[in-house]
């Protein structure tokens, strides 16, 4: 379990890098889709973090998360105005 905890840190990096990738676009659901990705990453890396013990990466993922929320809310009324 140790070793597949270990290697979640690979499937956050790549949730990460294609949430960057849906956030920078164009197209409304492209963007929204982003903002969910980019929660989903922030839950693996918090995973990843507890189990490594990287307490100030968790701190930064609830962070980065209310961000995210917050990016969802604002393209969402955006969108709606």
């Amino acid at each position: 379990m140790s070793d597949l905890l270990s290697l979640l840190q690979w499937p956050a990096f790549a949730t990460s890098l294609a949430a960057a990738w849906w956030v920078a676009s164009n197209a409304k659901r492209r963007r929204q889709l982003g903002f969910w990705v980019f929660l989903a990453s922030n839950v693996l890396w918090s995973v990843w973090g507890w189990h490594t013990q990287a307490w100030a990466l968790i701190a930064l993922q609830l962070c980065l998360a209310a961000l995210n929320v917050r990016g969802l809310r604002k393209t969402e009324t955006a969108d709606s105005a």
